[in-house]
């Protein structure tokens, strides 16, 4: 369905110290399996250490990762050096103060050789959560990422048909990402809204390509 409707990728959250994960490992390895070839599979987790990350992707068969874990330097550089065809997004989450913004414009600067993109995401103070939080963040500061990164930036965080497309123009990130903003009250992502995203998705990248 979310080929379908022109998604790009589709996220597999795992290993998840928050959230509660969408599907079993077991279920994801068949939609990997399956899909490959009509959606590109990422792998979103949690783990913080070179060996666990390259093993788990290989378990998985997938070539892209979006690590949302307080990994180090080190770490990272030590995946890159021993996965290196593994295409790696570091989550960059943004508090809904914006008291990290230095943090954050400190962190492109230093990770950025050992990551191939960036995603900016939402903190959620009340649950801890960062990530699938439903809240939006200040986008000028994602906006400030991207032009301070020499990676490409994806936005997510609080993303709905409604808003993604003020956020793309606002923002100008590589890609868009949307997780609880396409589901309808069970929980589930619903095919009007999803379309409905890519949809208007469409048209901010349109506008900002002219």
């Amino acid at each position: 369905m979310l080929a379908e409707c022109g998604v790009h990728c589709v996220g597999l959250p795992l290993r998840l110290p928050v959230n509660k994960e969408d599907v079993t490992e077991d279920q994801a390895r068949d939609i990997i399996r399956t899909m490959r070839d009509t959606i590109l599979p990422v792998c979103i987790t949690y783990l913080s250490t070179a060996e666990e990350i390259a093993l788990f992707c290989q378990e998985l068969t997938v070539s892209h990762i979006q690590l949302h874990g307080n990994i180090s330097l080190k770490e990272l550089q030590k995946l890159s050096h021993i996965a290196p065809s593994l295409y790696v997004i570091k989550s960059l989450v943004v508090r809904t103060d914006g008291s990290n913004r230095d943090t954050l414009l400190n962190t492109v600067k230093d990770i950025a050789p050992f990551v191939d993109a960036f995603i900016t995401d939402t903190h959620n103070p009340k649950t801890g959560a960062d990530g699938a939080t439903g809240m939006t963040h200040d986008w000028s500061i994602s906006a400030e990422l991207v032009q301070e990164s020499p990676c490409p930036v994806i936005l997510a965080g609080g993303l709905t048909p409604e808003n993604v497309a003020d956020a793309i123009t606002t923002v100008r990130p590589a890609g868009v990402d949307a997780h609880t903003g396409v589901e309808d009250s069970s929980g589930r992502k619903n095919k009007t809204l999803v379309c409905k995203f890519v949809q208007e998705a469409k048209k901010g990248f349109g506008q900002i390509s002219c």
